[in-house]
């Protein structure tokens, strides 16, 4: 059954989940993309339609929502009729269009979790800051909630699941995220470098001997020898799957792993010794007041500007240890895109790609009813099968090397489970 769809957000993720629901609308039916600035939402429109991408007739408009406003997004949701709502806006508004979408009763996607703008790096399970808060009010109204469905948070998380399935037992969970890509560019984030630096200013936590613990970043790293892009420096880092996949496997070893190379390291850890990746305000001599990290986010380029010249691949993927049978057993389940490929097919660079092809999965699922929860779920407690069945059709195929990194690849419909 056809569900009219609603994207909050104008980003370079909005305009892959917008082409992406473009190139699926026989599924997800009308669909409206909405922001802060209407002409953002006009110009991905535009882009959709110079690729030909409605896969058949039907209406796509923009509209002009202050998503801060649960009211007004409300109001928004019940004008267009939308019955599953897309949030891929900035995190500093997820709970204010959770909230809307509870309070007219239609589902709810997201791909990270809430945050507030001054604060960074609460006390985890992050989760349970935000987003869990409102799962009774989910389940009440039979409201279906996925939280984190992008690719990282995400994908990976049906990873985990996925491998997890075959196992008896599971001992660890190792999230690795290379992107093994060039843009050119002398510092750039791959998105919105504002949440981007928050995700490194803060404590790195980690799930591990069934107790939360912590670091700093970059103080933890080891090299990952990952299928297509080769070894890579990568170091744990704090992120949101951690605290969803410790929640629910508290028995095992919860890390993520990203990758960087020093130069980014090295600038990164300059603007944040000078603090400039201070969310606090500050005053200036003229008695005015800045937000450093909001500065330094004007003066990088637009994430969204980097699609043209970018190239090379990523590789995202779970390495999860477990025993079967007694004996002790390993999978990788992973991903490779490459950033040319994304650029040529909807005008995004391959973080975007990744990040956004997700949760449009996730929207049809909800369409056709198998993940149609009626109350509020991470992903890795949704069956991953479905999900990797139309990522696999849609532009993410997930493989998987059994024996760990280095092991028999294979498509994931090859294993039992």
């Amino acid at each position: 059954m056809k569900k009219t769809v609603l994207i909050i957000g104008a980003g370079g993720v909005a305009q892959v989940v917008a082409h992406k629901c473009a190139q699926n609308n026989d599924v997800l039916g009308d669909l409206h993309i909405a922001s802060r600035t209407k002409a953002k939402c006009d110009a991905i429109i535009e882009s959709v339609q110079a690729k030909g991408a409605m896969k058949v007739d039907g209406a796509f408009e923009a509209h002009a929502v202050d998503a801060t406003q649960s009211a007004e997004v409300a109001e928004l949701i019940r004008k267009t009729g939308a019955e599953i709502v897309i949030n891929v806006g900035t995190a500093f508004v997820n709970m204010h269009v959770l909230d809307a979408c509870i309070e007219t009763g239609v589902a709810y996607i997201d791909t990270a979790i809430h945050e507030e703008p001054d604060k960074i790096c609460e006390t985890p399970p992050w989760y349970a800051n935000y987003e869990w808060k409102r799962r009774d009010a989910c389940a009440e109204k039979g409201v279906t909630a996925i939280l984190g469905a992008g690719f990282d948070p995400g994908v990976v998380n049906a990873y985990a699941r996925f491998a997890i399935d075959q196992m008896d037992e599971v001992k660890s969970i190792d999230i690795v995220d290379i992107n093994a890509g060039s843009h050119g560019k002398y510092f750039a984030t791959n998105f919105d470098p504002e949440i981007n630096f928050r995700e490194f200013t803060g404590v790195v936590y980690y799930w591990e001997d069934k107790q939360w613990k912590e670091t700093t970043m970059f103080a933890s790293g080891r090299e990952w020898d990952l299928p297509v892009v080769g070894p890579s420096k990568a170091y744990q880092s704090g992120h949101d799957e951690v605290h969803s996949l410790a929640t629910n496997y508290p028995d095992a070893d919860v890390r993520f792993w990203m990758g960087f190379g020093d130069h980014y390291i090295n600038v990164f850890t300059v603007l944040k010794n000078i603090g400039l990746l201070s969310e606090q305000p500050v005053t200036l001599a003229d008695g005015g007041e800045v937000v450093p990290l909001k500065v330094v986010k004007a003066c990088l380029p637009d994430p969204a500007s980097l699609a043209p010249d970018y190239t090379g691949k990523t590789c995202i993927g779970d390495l999860v240890t477990g025993v079967k049978d007694g004996e002790a057993v390993e999978y990788f389940v992973y991903n490779v895109a490459e950033h040319k490929e994304a650029y040529e097919e909807v005008g995004s660079q391959g973080i975007s790609y990744t990040a956004g092809v997700p949760p449009v999965a996730a929207a049809m699922l909800i369409a056709t009813g198998e993940w149609d929860a009626k109350t509020m779920k991470n992903v890795e407690e949704m069956d991953p099968k479905p999900f990797f069945t139309i990522l696999d059709r849609i532009g993410l195929p997930t493989r998987v090397q059994k024996g760990g990194l280095g092991g028999e690849d294979m498509a994931w419909t090859e294993l039992n489970g």
